[in-house]
């Protein structure tokens, strides 16, 4: 008998087993005010090196072109409102609309994406897309260097099963979780940024 052979020996040997409940009682919410809650997400953000605009909703579109400032290209998708698109092509921007898919060669000619976002978690810093018509489908989040994010401070939520909940109202969509800059360490742990995804993460968070 090998050993192989012998685990499943065992394992049969010991007959059903009763698995444990599972405690459900996470926690929901926080008993700090609401100013708070959006301030760790800042904090958390930052110290991931993102890069953040706190605005009203009047200041969203200023906002975007600033955070393009140093881009030639963006990449939008469908369902972008109009007027962010219209602000991601000043200054003789190219905007590049999502419709029909772009290819991944002309992702990575494009030095940018803007997006909106569905929800956050302000304990982790983490922005979540989850794919709809204003965030469009992963790729366009992926390839180019710097992603600018609009995010509305009343979807930042205090912990993850809030957002979660948030998610499981439409639990189909394929979500993209997003702490910070993409990066990575070597063996000898030297950060390495932009391999898994853009390098630079700007969000404009609107506070109204």
């Amino acid at each position: 008998m090998n050993a192989k052979s012998e685990i499943f020996r065992r394992i049969r040997a010991a007959g059903s087993i009763n698995a444990p409940q599972i405690p459900r009682d996470y926690r929901f919410g926080s008993d700090a005010p609401r100013s708070e809650v959006v301030d760790e997400m800042v904090d958390a953000l930052i110290d991931y090196t993102a890069q953040v605009k706190r605005v009203n909703t009047d200041g969203i579109e200023d906002a975007i072109a600033k955070f393009l400032a140093d881009t030639s290209s963006v990449v939008v998708p469908a369902g972008l409102p109009k007027e962010w698109t219209e602000a991601a092509g000043r200054d003789g921007r190219e905007v590049r609309v999502d419709d029909p898919a772009l290819t991944n060669d002309e992702l990575d000619k494009t030095d940018a994406v803007v997006t909106a976002s569905r929800v956050a978690v302000a304990n982790s810093g983490t922005i979540i897309l989850d794919g709809t018509a204003d965030q469009g489908r992963r790729a366009i989040t992926l390839v180019p260097d710097t992603h600018v994010i609009v995010l509305r401070a009343d979807a930042i939520k205090a912990t993850l099963p809030e957002a979660v909940a948030v998610l499981a109202q439409n639990p189909t969509r394929p979500t993209t979780w997003i702490a910070g800059p993409s990066a990575t360490s070597d063996i000898e742990l030297v950060r390495v940024d932009g391999v898994h995804g853009p390098r630079n993460l700007r969000i404009v968070l609107v506070e109204d």
